[in-house]
């Protein structure tokens, strides 16, 4: 009984701390990731600050949404999936710099905007699922395109910012020739149309469609913990993770990250934010809730994504990426990746 009285009054407080913000505080979030994604976070920051987190998820559009609201704008923070996303936003002006000292110890240089517009709070390896029947245990990213593979892998839209942000770093390394040729030949190796999601290429694979797919990470963590549902478990116990290198280089890491809205009404509110999502606790929370890599070097990798290996991220920086970008997005079109004619 008197344990239950515990339990119930610890939940009550807690209740009313989410409930009642200190001193009406607040701060608001737009956000292109789905916010149930990182609400447990959320949920805890308001838990020690008493600031209440509004979020609002937009799928597309982010941008023109805060030009048209303009300087009446209620959002305080911008979040985006893909660092060349938040470079989007830096360049259309909708950002403000920010300095702390919190901030430039936890995110390293090579993970933040140089002005402090943006700044990572989590990392994404792009990984290769494959059948874990497969006589397979290591591959590069330049293998991809090998005829082995003919028909055999499965891959969501060239488009999509995931993939753009892999062949930008392709083309960085190898230039805009070698990287059509190494297009045409994934797509010569697909299985079916290039769509769906990163999880479908699990599912695909489980269901004997193809024998390898590309994907994030920190999807594998999303199935394989059960938090997605019976089916997809069993979708993560059909596929085996391998983290992939750049010929010489290593594993390509993607990044979440937000900024700092430019006419936030919340600015203070927005920055304890921002450094709460770097701080050990929060970059633990990360890991535990959305198997992602933290940013911070003393965080720890969840035990499920920990037994892929160790992570080498490649040495080539998301700003070295970042001018290729438009080209392999281009390229992706005159390929027609996304047409299915195998």
């Amino acid at each position: 009984m008197r344990k239950h009285f515990k339990s119930f009054a610890v939940a009550s407080v807690l209740a009313m701390a989410v409930a009642v913000p200190a001193l009406g505080q607040e701060v608001n979030i737009y956000t292109t990731r789905e916010p149930g994604l990182i609400q447990p976070i959320l949920d805890a920051f308001t838990v020690e600050t008493g600031i209440a987190v509004n979020t609002v998820f937009l799928e597309s559009g982010l941008i023109e949404r805060v030009q048209a609201e303009g300087a009446s704008s209620p959002a305080d923070l911008l979040m985006a999936v893909d660092f060349g996303a938040l470079i989007d936003l830096v360049d259309a002006g909708v950002t403000q710099p920010v300095e702390s000292e919190i901030l430039e110890a936890a995110v390293p240089a090579s993970l933040r905007d140089a002005e402090g517009n943006w700044f990572a709070l989590s990392g994404r390896a792009r990984v290769v699922y494959a059948a874990k029947e497969l006589d397979l245990d290591s591959i590069t990213y330049e293998q991809l395109d090998d005829e082995e593979f003919r028909g055999k892998l499965c891959i969501r839209s060239g488009q999509h910012p995931y993939n753009t942000a892999m062949f930008a770093a392709y083309m960085a390394k190898y230039g805009e020739d070698a990287t059509r040729s190494w297009l045409e030949g994934i797509k010569a190796n697909q299985a079916r149309p290039a769509a769906g999601g990163d999880r479908d290429g699990a599912r695909d694979i489980a269901a004997g469609v193809c024998d390898i797919s590309v994907a994030n990470s920190y999807y594998y963590g999303l199935m394989a913990s059960g938090s997605s549902g019976d089916e997809q478990k069993g979708w993560s116990d059909a596929v085996k993770v391998i983290l992939p290198t750049f010929e010489g280089g290593g594993t390509l890491v993607n990044v979440s990250g937000a900024a700092v809205a430019a006419h936030a009404p919340n600015r203070e509110e927005a920055v304890q934010l921002l450094e709460y999502l770097v701080s050990d606790a929060a970059q633990k929370l990360y890991a535990e809730a959305n198997f992602e890599y933290p940013v911070s070097t003393t965080a720890e990798v969840h035990p499920i994504i920990a037994e892929f290996g160790t992570l080498e991220p490649d040495s080539l920086s998301l700003t070295e990426v970042l001018p290729y970008r438009k080209r392999a997005s281009e390229l992706v079109d005159e390929v027609n990746f996304d047409t299915f004619s195998n």
